[in-house]
């Protein structure tokens, strides 16, 4: 008998006296996770967890749904920062640029999964986790509660009122669901719900000097800003000719819960400011370091919670692959998808306090404004556009993003200027000078820009983050204190504390360039544009416009309105032989080219219909209005 056969005969003895053994079936399988196992081992409820944090919904729209268990590997939704007012779609076919009106469910949410399975940890966590000390299962408690009352925001903020569940509802297959129907929460106390719920947590949440996981200050910052909708909400609903509401309370917060939310609001973002937080101010170029107090992941004393990606990991996103200006691409596939618009650029004040808007014509508008570089309308304005939006004149990872639409030659016989523009991005002209940039502006080119403007903010500048292969680990930023000192400015303001809602805002705004105490007097307006440009494409715009009731008045889809349009700004080298002007740069406003429909904005849009499937399965819950 050769050895192979022995080795295989010594095998079959031993598997059969084995078999008879009582524990031979009852063997753990080395690959399967048993439940008891899940909770009393803090790493594997650390992953689920961090399964959860995934799972809570980003940006504009959200991207939950077949596939809840899906670690996304993107910056979900991100395309819809085009279909506002901070950006337009420059990629390919009209995309966002198209919108006839916001559809009706455009921002629906109804993920009953995640809250599920947060319940049911919060159940597991109590009765079975019985290797963890109470100090463990305390915190962890905590935490699922932190995702849920976030979960609950978002979903409030979109649906109005919704049925608080707090436990799993088992259904006992007798043939009658009522058990499992509830109907929807008042709006109001949906939010209460939100903030007793942080309020209950903050002080177990561990986690001190967490950036990706919740500690006490995440919890502020989410009371803050959930406080801050729920009194606006309450206010500017009811001072509309018909204010949005139902009659049972499911959507409509009472006016007289207005000044409570504020002070909830303003308290609670006390906390955060208090806190081991500091506006970040590591780098003396003031709009290099807007850029970095987004973007930087270490030493960044201004981030309080983020959804992080990591390379190591291989968890990674091509929201830069998708959107690096063209010429700087380091793939030959895709860039320049989202770029913003003349509309936010002007929202972006110069830093003597005077009107951002960009001066392209003499005061009695018979010629052109000439400007010695590219930048040059864009001097003395507030950093914060550097650090958000790639504009003429600049670079971005050490290279010049060459923005140039074409050139101005002067006819001396007409007496005005032609306009020349290339088909071919970094054509030269006649002269042997630039024509065109090789990062546009294009009127009709795609995956280059064509509003005259490129993002800066969020886009990865490590090199290779801009291929496909592989792509980018850049953070999301969920909560900051440059958004939670705007939360406590709005709602002292509302309060009628305008001395306090001061300090606030100018700390703000004096890490952008302004001097100390730039403004003595404060407005809503005023607000409304800090928050426009401080917080531009970090998922603030069109819930900000909702929760003031202003959107349909800003987005009134009117082909004439300065908001509803999207407009681009495109430059020009001048060429005039012998003239003091020849070699400057002029610029011409239009309607952004590709823009094809104003902005929509309808009454029935402030909240979600609701899905007929949910209402089909549950008759308890009420339709929204317009529904």
């Amino acid at each position: 008998m050769n050895r192979f056969h022995k080795i295989l005969t010594i095998g079959l003895l031993t598997t059969t006296f084995t078999a008879c053994q009582k524990d031979f079936l009852e063997r753990q399988p080395p690959n399967i996770i048993l439940e008891s196992q899940v909770w009393n081992d803090t790493r594997l409820i650390t992953s689920l967890l961090a399964n959860y944090y995934d799972r809570l919904p980003a940006h504009t729209q959200p991207d939950v749904g077949a596939d809840v268990n899906a670690t996304p590997q993107r910056f979900t939704g991100w395309t819809d920062y085009a279909a506002y007012d901070e950006a337009m779609w420059s990629g390919n076919n009209d995309g966002p640029n198209n919108i006839i009106s916001y559809g009706n469910d455009r921002w629906r949410l109804w993920d009953y999964g995640l809250i599920r399975d947060i319940n049911l940890a919060l159940e597991n966590i109590e009765t079975k986790s019985t290797a963890l000390s109470v100090a463990q299962k305390t915190q962890f408690a905590a935490e699922f509660r932190f995702l849920r009352a976030y979960m609950y925001f978002e979903l409030v903020k979109r649906m109005g009122g919704v049925p608080i569940i707090t436990q799993q509802l088992i259904y006992d297959f007798g043939g009658d669901p009522s058990s499992l129907q509830f109907p929807r929460n008042k709006e109001s106390e949906v939010y209460d719900f939100i903030a007793s719920e942080l309020d209950a947590v903050k002080n177990d949440l561990g986690n001190t000097g967490s950036t990706t996981r919740a500690n006490r200050f995440a919890a502020m910052a989410l009371k803050s800003r959930a406080m801050l909708y729920a009194g606006s909400i309450a206010k500017y609903n009811n001072r509309m000719g018909a204010p949005i509401q139902t009659a049972g309370g499911e959507v409509g917060i009472p006016a007289a819960r207005a000044q409570d939310y504020y002070t909830k609001a303003l308290d609670a973002a006390k906390e955060v400011i208090a806190g081991p937080y500091a506006l970040y101010r590591a780098n003396p170029n003031l709009g290099e370091n807007f850029f970095e107090a987004i973007t930087k992941k270490q030493s960044n004393s201004e981030v309080i919670l983020a959804k992080d990606f990591l390379t190591s990991k291989d968890k990674r996103h091509g929201f830069t692959y998708d959107n690096i200006a063209r010429n700087i691409r380091e793939d030959n596939l895709s860039s320049s998808n989202i770029t913003p618009t003349l509309n936010l650029v002007e929202a972006y004040e110069y830093l003597d306090g005077s009107s951002g808007a960009i001066k392209t014509r003499n005061t009695a508008n018979t010629d052109y404004i000439y400007y010695d570089n590219l930048s040059g309308p864009f001097a003395n304005k507030d950093a914060r556009l550097y650090g958000t939006v790639i504009y003429p004149g600049t670079s971005f990872k050490g290279q010049e993003v060459q923005i140039q639409a074409g050139v101005a030659v002067w006819n001396a016989t007409s007496n005005n200027y032609q306009i020349v523009e290339g088909n071919t991005l970094g054509a030269l002209y006649t002269d042997g000078k630039l024509l065109t940039g090789s990062s546009g502006p294009q009127r009709s080119q795609t995956e280059v820009s064509n509003s005259g403007f490129y993002l800066r903010k969020y886009i990865d500048p490590t090199p290779l983050s801009s291929t496909r292969g592989i792509r980018s680990d850049m953070w999301w930023v969920r909560f900051r204190l440059g958004e939670v000192l705007l939360n406590a400015s709005e709602a002292a303001f509302e309060l009628g504390m305008a001395a306090e809602a001061l300090t606030y805002v100018n700390r703000v705004r004096e890490r952008a360039g302004f001097p100390a105490g730039s403004l003595t007097t404060l407005t809503l307006a005023r607000l409304q544009n800090e928050r426009r440009v401080e917080l531009a494409f970090e998922d603030h715009r069109v819930w900000d416009l909702k929760r003031w009731r202003i959107a349909h008045e800003v987005w009134n889809g009117s082909a004439s309105s300065p908001d509803a349009v999207m407009y681009a700004l495109y430059p020009y080298r001048v060429i005039r032989p012998g003239d003091a002007r020849d070699g400057k740069y002029i610029f011409m406003k239009m309607v952004a080219p590709r823009f094809r429909a104003p902005r929509l904005f309808q009454l029935a849009n402030y909240y979600s219909f609701i899905d007929q499937a949910v209402i089909n399965n549950n008759p308890k819950i009420v339709r929204n209005p317009f529904q």
